[in-house]
């Protein structure tokens, strides 16, 4: 069902459901307690069970970014006795995929007990992979198991309680952050700091075959058997002698720049057919392919808790196709110097819309010399059954903390880097990106403050835009990755009106410049300097167009009908993400899909196959309709257009003559935003200065022309009389007496 208005509480949603739907037998529920929030279940006067709702002890955040809300039911033991999904955002669910689908997915849940078979040394049962739902499944799964473990420690549960739940978490050892030095890859690998999975064709064939799955089997992946289908390596480079050999001195501290105090990073690199994380999920989205189990607790990486790393720097190591650095998440029950192993999905198509599933595992253990002993605690004592929830909760998830930064001298500096904001931490981490933008922001501002100088010398001009555009494209696109979105304008609305807070905004340091400046432009010049000189995705756009126009490609003039009616859509699909953000802004992210930004800018293509279809599809018109995405579909743009009406100054020079009877500017504008009469429409202009090459043109426009054509008239006027007058002065001088 679809999510509440009202703020979600276990005593609404137990009032849609039957005590013996969540405890099989129980015919009431008593009182609901306040520490922590579950509600016992009776059969008579016999106490039989709890119930509980899953998103008041752990994070469910699903594929919308909202909490998915799961009704639990546990026996007396702690085995998980019933399940209800009581409410959710998903859009996906919403929309497409029928209800009871996800419903049925969690049924192996039920029946387990996470306590028991994590002392027994048992995973905990798979949920069956709903083909595009992956991500609402597997948070659905992951927050039953995670609850019913804490639910189950602070109710005592199965011979349990919390300072037994306390003890279990409390580490035995913690990350040493002075041991070790700098090794190579080959040292890295045989002491353990690296694991490795090697996944062949053949293998990944046989896993499918021994699923069962008939149509996985008639889809086998193509290749020899022994091909490589992935090589997949992890290490824990919070770990600094781990981090430092693999990743560098300046990605280490970039890195760090990342973890709170208690956070554990894990590098996952891979080579190979298949993409250990995939493409399909959304900014601030969950990655699918990949988990992290530890025990009773599984975690699963965020868009937001990742960074990409260029390559490896460890002597010896080898390219890899991706190489990412991943963030456990703070609340999760993590022990950094425990056992742990990294969980990959495979996936396999087997129809236009289902797949099958199959999992791979690589088990890590961080080696000893990278820890030492813990110090005894000399903290308050831990939390008892009546303490609150998140108190509890704090107390189950100390002892990681401890193991993240460890005690003494040279753990001290490291813990009062991490006290700094996160955000200030960003900035202090992208000096030079910062130093770089900045440079570029204010060469734009010299091209547009002095442009009459720029425009009249059109081939430096052309040449000073070409290599403005490629920079713009090459490094603030594909490497900086800082392309705008209309996703950070809607957050920016939606935040002004749920709560604005400066830190969210500044988190991304790039972004928040670009912003600054696009807003600063606004007033200047409108949209322009944005849309034409600062978006990687027009500059990919343009450059594109300039090299088909090279090659020859035909070029097409929309004629002046059909453009009117054309341009605005974009509008039209601007004020239909606004109005749907109102609602649900993890939908309107989820629908900004319309913008190919994140596939051709920030994942340079690697997506699935419809995103990259979608994105060729909207590049392909832009061949032979220069900036086609700009001038009818962009929602960015079109956001921009409406404050940049606001604009102080009228920059764009034209003549009377602009118009009536020329037609040239209107002919060479580059997204048609010169009307047929003449004049300019700044919603529309990208800031090219075409036209303004073109007005200060004497070999293009009419009136320069006329206007040279006079001053050589003048000129050439003056050299023949000067020329007559020469040539009868040397007459009169040759007939004066004795001038022979």
């Amino acid at each position: 069902m679809a999510l509440a208005q009202s703020a979600p509480t276990l005593d609404s949603f137990l009032k849609t459901v039957q005590p013996s739907d969540l405890v099989p037998g129980a015919d009431r529920f008593g009182p609901t307690r306040a520490d922590p929030p579950v509600a016992p279940a009776f059969k008579g006067e016999q106490l039989i069970g709890y119930a509980y709702l899953s998103s008041q002890f752990v994070n469910t955040n699903g594929y919308s970014g909202k909490p998915i809300h799961t009704l639990v039911g546990l026996d007396t033991s702690g085995t998980i006795v019933g399940l209800h999904l009581a409410a959710h955002s998903e859009p996906i669910v919403l929309i497409g995929i029928p209800e009871q689908r996800i419903v049925d997915s969690i049924k192996p849940f039920i029946g387990y007990n996470p306590l028991k078979a994590a002392a027994e040394g048992k995973g905990p049962p798979k949920a069956d992979i709903v083909s595009g739902a992956t991500v609402t499944v597997l948070v659905i799964g992951e927050g039953i198991v995670r609850s019913a473990v804490r639910v189950s420690r602070l109710l005592g549960l199965g011979g349990t309680g919390p300072s037994a739940g306390a003890a279990a978490a409390a580490p035995k050892r913690v990350i040493d952050s002075q041991a070790g030095g700098i090794h190579s890859w080959s040292a890295l690998l045989a002491d353990g700091s690296i694991a490795a999975l090697h996944l062949t064709v053949g293998k990944v064939n046989d896993a499918f075959k021994a699923s069962g799955n008939a149509q996985a089997i008639q889809r086998p992946q193509a290749g020899a058997p022994d091909e490589p289908f992935i090589d997949l390596y992890v290490a824990q480079v919070s770990q600094p002698a781990v981090g430092r050999s693999l990743l560098g001195q300046a990605e280490f501290d970039a890195v760090r720049q990342m973890l709170a105090p208690g956070q554990q990073a894990i590098l996952v690199a891979g080579d190979g057919l298949y993409s250990f994380k995939g493409s399909g999920y959304v900014r601030g989205g969950i990655f699918d392919r990949i988990e992290l189990v530890q025990g009773t607790e599984t975690i699963r990486f965020t868009d937001r808790g990742h960074r990409r790393v260029g390559a490896l720097q460890a002597e010896g190591a080898p390219n890899f196709r991706e190489i990412d650095v991943f963030v456990v998440p703070e609340g999760a029950e993590f022990d950094a110097t425990a056992p742990w192993r990294l969980q990959l999905l495979v996936q396999r198509p087997t129809g236009a819309l289902d797949k099958a599933f199959v999992s791979f595992e690589l088990p890590y253990e961080l080696p000893t010399k990278y820890t030492r002993a813990a110090a005894p605690p000399t903290g308050p004592p831990a939390a008892t059954a009546t303490a609150p929830v998140a108190s509890a909760a704090s107390a189950v998830s100390a002892a990681p903390a401890v193991a993240a930064t460890g005690a003494g001298s040279g753990a001290a500096a490291l813990d009062d880097l991490e006290q700094v904001p996160l955000w200030q931490r960003m900035w202090k981490s992208k000096i030079a990106a910062i130093v770089v933008l900045g440079l570029m922001l204010a060469a734009l501002t010299v091209i547009f403050f002095f442009q009459t100088w720029f425009v009249r010398r059109e081939k430096l001009f052309d040449r000073v835009r070409l290599v403005y555009l490629s920079i713009i494209l090459l490094w603030l696109g594909w490497v900086a990755q800082a392309q705008l979105s209309v996703v950070n304008v809607l957050t920016f609305l939606t935040a002004l009106r749920e709560g604005f807070h400066w830190e969210a905004f500044l988190i991304d340091p790039l972004i928040f410049i670009l912003w600054t400046s696009v807003a600063a432009a606004l007033l200047f010049w409108g949209r322009g300097p944005f849309c034409g000189w600062l978006c990687p995705f027009g500059a990919l756009q343009e450059l594109a167009n300039r090299i088909a126009k090279a090659l020859h490609v035909p070029q097409v003039k929309v004629p002046w009908a059909v453009h009117e009616r054309l341009v605005p859509i974009k509008y039209i699909i601007f004020l239909g993400l606004f109005g749907v953000s109102l609602g649900s802004l993890a939908m309107a992210e989820v629908l900004s899909e319309v913008e190919p930004f994140k596939t051709a800018i920030v994942l340079h293509f690697m997506r699935q196959a419809w995103f990259i279809v979608f994105a060729l599809a909207v590049l392909l018109p832009g061949l032979f309709i220069e900036r086609f995405f700009c001038r009818y579909m962009c929602p960015l743009g079109a956001a921009l257009a409406i404050p940049g009406r606001m604009r102080l100054f009228e920059w764009l020079k034209r003549y009377r003559e602009c118009g009536n009877p020329c037609m040239r500017c209107y002919h060479e504008c580059p997204v048609e935003a010169i009307h047929p009469e003449g004049h300019i429409n700044p919603n529309e202009c990208i800031g090219c200065l075409h036209c303004q090459v073109l007005y200060h043109h004497d070999r293009k426009c009419p009136v320069m022309i006329q206007k040279r054509l006079k001053r050589e008239k003048r000129e050439a006027m003056r050299s023949s009389t000067g020329a007559v007058v020469a040539t009868q002065v040397h007459r009169m001088k040759s007939e004066l007496p004795g001038s022979a």
